[in-house]
């Protein structure tokens, strides 16, 4: 395991937190949210966008569980287990393909929360119906589609263990 030491914030709370396989030991202002930690840490894929718990484009996994980064101060995370896309390389760019051969991918800048609500939906869902995909993945937000091609790729993605 490799170990991170920075201070970005200064004069404030010491964390250490273990992102994707990396223990970050830094000083951090009380009111850092866990999304402005995680890209101060160049943890790129963790998207901004509305701020508000509305888009789902700041989704991470803290102790496997999908949570809004945006929302959750990163203190609160301290001594836990985060996981952004840049460490489920494998397995996100599985779907992606799934996603390009429907054509789904457009700008792509919704794809990392929304893989990461995708991945985590395959952990505690098997064989979802479609319902519970629209129900899971409510909160992810994408401009660019009418997500229809979103969903031909995630029953193509689920159905792929039907036929093993």
């Amino acid at each position: 395991m490799q170990t991170s030491v920075r201070a970005i914030g200064g004069k404030g709370m010491q964390v250490s937190i273990h992102v994707n396989g990396t223990l970050i030991k830094d000083d951090i202002q009380p009111d850092m949210v866990l999304l402005d930690f995680l890209r101060a840490h160049g943890y790129f894929s963790v998207k901004r966008g509305c701020e508000t718990t509305n888009c789902g484009l700041c989704t991470v996994w803290v102790d496997e569980k999908p949570i809004l980064s945006c929302s959750m101060l990163a203190v609160r995370v301290d001594g836990k287990k985060v996981t952004t896309l840049e460490g489920l390389e494998k397995e996100a760019h599985e779907f992606a393909q799934f996603m390009a051969k429907e054509g789904a991918e457009q700008c792509g800048y919704c794809s990392p929360g929304f893989i990461m609500n995708v991945l985590a939906m395959e952990r505690e869902l098997k064989n979802p119906t479609r319902e519970e995909i629209n129900h899971y993945l409510a909160g992810n937000l994408c401009r660019c589609t009418g997500y229809m091609g979103q969903m031909r790729a995630l029953e193509k993605y689920f159905a792929r263990h039907k036929e093993a």
